[in-house]
């Protein structure tokens, strides 16, 4: 798939800031976000050059909340550089805060809209990206703002390598069947359940976030989609 011209899309739905910052947060945004946040001026990212060439594989998160999978994943997989894209702002210093504690070094930072940073990913780059609990804009409305959509999907098509691996989660009843329905429509992944338990538990690598948590605690019962970039003809 080729790559498409970029454009300068600025879609941003939901809140930038929640509570004031504490302290701590403010100092995080002001001193360690600098150094972690990716520019894109650049028509194409230089993803060997953005994790000093260290990097055996490259993973993307869409909005990443809290930071509690994101921290986990970049503890746990020191040689993966990972991107993790989130506009609110709380949830970022809440990531810092993870990152500073645990040491992890192999983490860039995206505080825009995902799409934007996904146009200037190289094609066939990713080897793994995440979409875990995103807002499912419930009202029918607001349904066009939900992340998961079929120029979404065919986007991630384009940067994900053959074979990559594409993890989606959600606690939302409609937006678990959206979010299926468009893609079994596409022509680029591959559903992989057999089972219902494929799809009603996580995998050991899957750690919970607290948005999870909370669903799990209302009595929801979240499901965890995995599919994989299907191979290029």
């Amino acid at each position: 798939m080729s790559r498409p011209q970029a454009k300068d899309r600025r879609i941003l739905y939901g809140r930038r800031r929640g509570k004031p910052l504490r302290k701590g947060q403010q100092r995080l945004i002001e001193h360690d976000l600098p150094r972690l946040q990716i520019t894109i001026e650049e028509e194409e990212i230089d993803l060997p050059s953005l994790f000093g060439g260290e990097a055996r594989a490259y993973w993307l998160e869409i909005g990443f909340g809290g930071g509690e999978h994101l921290a986990w994943q970049a503890n746990a997989n020191p040689d993966v550089g990972i991107i993790g894209c989130e506009p609110f702002v709380n949830g970022v210093a809440m990531l810092l805060a993870k990152l500073e504690e645990n040491g992890a070094q192999n983490v860039r930072l995206h505080t825009d809209a995902a799409e934007r940073l996904i146009e200037r990913i190289p094609s066939e780059s990713i080897d793994r990206a995440f979409i875990l609990f995103p807002d499912p804009w419930p009202k029918s409305s607001h349904h066009k703002r939900r992340f998961v959509s079929g120029e979404n999907i065919n986007a991630l098509a384009r940067i994900m390598k053959s074979g990559g691996e594409l993890r989606i989660a959600t606690d939302h009843t409609d937006y678990g069947a959206w979010i299926l329905w468009h893609m079994l429509r596409s022509d680029h992944f591959l559903w992989q359940a057999e089972s219902p338990d494929d799809w009603r538990s996580r995998p050991a690598d899957w750690p919970p976030t607290r948005y999870e948590m909370k669903a799990v605690g209302k009595g929801l019962r979240p499901v965890y989609y995995r599919f994989l970039r299907k191979n290029r003809a």
